[in-house]
Order: structure tokens, then C-alpha cells, then sequence
């Protein structure tokens, strides 16, 4: 089958409000099967099958397990299972895919599908095609002494905590730490607790009383601010902050100051370099903040930018060998440690420098400078070339002149909605304001021209 424009798959998965197409019950029936029908010609095999714990999980849950026993294939049950876990059991257990139902950090009302290959990462292009080719076709049943078997596997989560707690040297002593992990009433409830105190911290758990519709409801990754007052009232070490699948990190200091992404990647960066362990260049993306940049340069690790989506990063580290890349928002792939980003295992590097230095995260993020950011979208009432228009790009380098080395633009039009962005940043926060302003009224008045 030739490279098309796929129909239903995106830069990762199948996601959208459930119920409503191609997020609904017989939509994924028809998915599993048309799955299970290309896995089963691959040969033989089960697939293994994971999911959060939003509500609608055991719906779709049922309806990709009857797919694909129709198309003839085994299914692996795993139920609630970090998107990370998934990934490292379909690689471990052998599987033919790994699916995960999951929105990772989304409302509960959203659901999403994404499968992961035999080795642990994004399944390759021309197998999501050969599904797609699958899901428009008539569905059919195999012969009754053909079709597909389902069980549970009891012992998963067991098995990912013990990697997640092998990806630190078992000669580090954590029992002087105190720290507040926030599981964002997702996947990670009954495993990342279990981390932490078995490496010997003392652990105050929030966010792990799932009920279905809780998940990512003001805790977690997107929503840390009950993780800061907990770790003020506690007076904890740190703070952890996961997402509904567990594949992001957030973390707080003992001050309850935030330390995103960038920050945690510089952490790690630096880490890996001072140990001997550092190889190719660290990939961030475009709005990678240009003090990680500037951290980064000071100990001779080069920065690379992707577009936005961990997708994007990981085709980056892969094209240039690089062991360490993520985003701002806490996706972190630390692919020394595992195949995809890992939120509890990234937090585990972080902790183990900790221990490594006997710093603080506090100090450890001092060593790079997070310059002040101006974010302005600019709703737009008519189509403009924005790389085109000389007025435009006469202001763009007005300001690239005006803001020299000290700081960096991007001016983008948003690809899910009618908006141009303007993103300006550097060490004077002042320049930086004055200049996103000066941009975004010239983006202004070449659209009312």
C-alpha cells in the first residue's frame, strides 16, 4: 500500500469527546478487529491492551477485546496501566502491538487509542495505513475454533514498578527524603507510591482515588497547585506530579516553586554529562525556553528544536543519536532509561542526582536561568502569509536586531485554530514585553492593510 494522508490515525493515535465519532463503542470494535486482522497476519501472537482510569475505559476496553478475538487474536488484559508501562511490558511480554486507551492528560470526558510496537515505541506509518485499509473494509468473524482468547495479566503493574525502580542504582539511599507524589487520579495510583517507597523515601500520596471521572481534575501534571500546598504543609523534600497517564512530570522544590520540563531535562542533561554518560545533543522544541539553551551551551551539550510533540523530539533523538530529549509541559524521554517518556522515570533521575550531589532540586535547577517568556495570539480575521508579507518581516527583524543574543522570536500560525502566535523571550523582561508588543500590533496592522 502507498504512503497516504491517514484517515483517522494523528501524530498520536486515534483521540476526541467520547461518543462522539470515531470515539465510540462501535467504532473501536471496529478497531480492534481491523488491528487484530493485520497483527494476525504478522503471525502468531497476542496483543496486550492497557488503559487509564477514565470511565469510558471499560467500554472501550470490552469493544477492542471483542474486535479482536473476532479477527482471531489473543488479547492480554493489563487495566489501569501507565502509557509508559504499556510501552515497556508490549516490549518485555513480546506482544504483537500494545494498545493504550488513554487522553493522557485530558478531561475525563475525552478518550483516545494509541498502540505502541513490539519494541516499545510508535508503530511504524505503513501499519497504521494497513489498519486504516482494515477499518473501511466489511468486518467478518472468523471460524468459532479461531477465534481469539482473553485474560488478565495479574502481575503487570508489579513488573513496571520493578524497571521503574531499576533505572536508579540500587546503591542510593533515598530514606532521608520526604516527598509528595501527585498521581493525578490516573493510571499511575497504584504504582508510582509503590516506587518511591520501595526505593526507601517517605512518600505522601494525593491524586490516587480514581473514580473514573477525577482524572486530571485540578491535580497532576496540568494542575500543580494542590502538590504545592501539600508540599509546603508537609514540609517535604520535593514534589512529584504526574498526568492521567503517567507519561509527564512536573516537579515542585522544597520552597514550592514549579520546575518544569526544561528545567528537569537541564537537570538530567547535566547528570548524564558530569557522569560520562551524555551522547549526542538534547532535543527540546521550538518553544523550548532559551535559558535551557543558554544552560545547556555553558556545558558544551548543543540543543536541538523540533516542532512541538514528543512525536517530533523522538524522530530527532533517533535521526541524531541523542539519549535525552522533551518539552516544557514535563514529556520527558530518557532513552538510556526506557523507549518513550516516562514521568516516573524521569523523576527517578532527578531524585538520584539528588542523592548523587546531596543538593536540593532548588539548587540543582539554579544552574540554569528560565528567561521570561511573552506569549500573544492574535485572532485573525483574514488569511496571511506570514513568512511573505514584507511588512511582517521587516518588523521581524527589527526585532531579531533589537533583541541580538540576548533573546529569540517566533511568530507561527496556530495549526488547530484561526490564530497567529507571537512568542518573544530573553534575559530583560522589559525588551522582551516592549518587544512582542511591537511585533504583534505590526502582525495587527498588515492584516487590517
Amino acid at each position: 500500500m502507498a504512503n497516504i494522508a491517514k484517515k483517522y490515525f494523528g501524530t498520536d493515535g486515534i483521540r476526541g469527546k467520547v461518543g462522539e465519532t470515531p470515539i465510540t463503542a462501535d467504532f473501536l470494535l471496529k478497531l480492534g478487529w481491523a488491528a487484530g486482522r493485520v497483527f494476525a497476519n504478522e503471525g502468531h501472537g497476542f496483543v496486550l491492551v492497557g488503559k487509564d482510569t477514565r470511565i469510558s475505559g471499560y467500554m472501550f476496553e470490552s469493544a477492542l477485546e471483542a474486535g479482536l478475538t473476532a479477527a482471531g487474536v489473543d488479547t492480554h488484559l493489563l487495566g489501569p496501566m501507565p502509557t509508559p508501562g504499556i510501552a515497556y511490558l508490549t516490549r518485555t511480554l513480546r506482544a504483537k502491538t500494545g494498545i493504550v486507551i488513554s487522553a493522557s492528560h485530558n478531561p475525563y470526558y475525552d478518550n483516545g487509542i494509541k498502540f505502541f510496537s513490539v519494541q516499545g515505541t510508535k508503530l511504524p506509518d505503513e501499519l497504521e495505513e494497513k489498519i486504516e485499509h482494515y477499518i473501511d473494509s466489511p468486518m467478518t468473524t472468523v471460524e468459532s475454533a479461531h477465534l481469539g482468547k482473553a485474560k488478565r495479566i495479574g502481575d503487570a503493574a508489579g513488573r513496571y514498578i520493578e524497571f521503574c525502580k531499576g533505572s536508579v542504582p540500587t546503591r542510593l539511599d533515598f530514606s532521608g527524603l520526604k516527598i509528595v507524589v501527585d498521581c493525578a487520579n490516573g493510571a499511575t495510583y497504584h504504582i508510582a507510591p509503590h516506587v518511591f517507597s520501595e526505593i526507601g523515601a517517605t512518600v505522601i500520596t494525593i491524586g490516587a482515588e480514581p473514580n473514573g471521572l477525577n482524572i486530571n481534575e485540578e491535580c497532576g501534571a496540568t494542575s500543580p497547585a494542590k502538590l504545592v500546598a501539600t508540599v509546603l504543609a508537609n514540609q517535604a523534600d520535593i514534589g512529584i506530579a504526574l498526568d492521567g497517564d503517567g507519561d509527564r512530570l512536573i516537579m515542585v522544590d522544597h520552597k514550592g516553586e514549579i520546575v518544569d520540563g526544561d528545567e528537569l531535562i537541564y537537570i538530567i542533561a547535566k547528570s548524564r554529562q558530569e557522569a560520562g554518560q551524555m551522547a549526542g545533543p538534547v532535543v527540546g522544541t521550538l518553544m523550548t525556553n532559551l535559558g535551557m539553551e543558554h544552560g545547556l551551551k555553558r556545558l558544551g551539550i548543543d540543543l536541538l528544536r523540533a516542532n512541538v510533540g514528543d512525536r517530533y523530539v523522538m524522530e530527532m533523538l533517533n535521526e541524531h543519536n541523542g539519549i535525552l530529549g522533551g518539552e516544557n509541559s514535563g514529556h520527558i524521554i530518557c532513552l538510556d532509561r526506557t523507549t518513550t517518556g516516562d514521568g516516573i522515570i524521569a523523576a527517578l533521575q532527578v531524585m538520584a542526582e539528588m542523592e548523587n550531589t546531596g543538593k536540593s532540586l532548588h539548587e540543582l535547577k539554579s544552574g540554569m536561568k528560565k528567561y521570561p517568556q511573552i506569549l500573544i495570539n492574535i485572532k485573525t480575521t483574514k488569511k496571511i502569509n506570514i513568512s511573505t508579507n514584507e511588512y511582517i518581516q521587516r518588523s521581524v527583524q527589527a526585532v531579531e536586531k533589537k533583541l541580538g543574543d540576548t533573546g529569540r522570536l517566533l511568530l507561527r500560525a496556530s495549526g488547530t485554530e484561526t490564530l497567529i502566535r507571537v512568542m518573544v523571550e530573553g534575559e530583560h523582561e522589559e525588551l522582551v514585553r516592549e518587544s512582542a508588543n511591537q511585533l504583534a500590533d505590526d502582525v495587527r496592522k498588515a492584516m487590517d492593510a
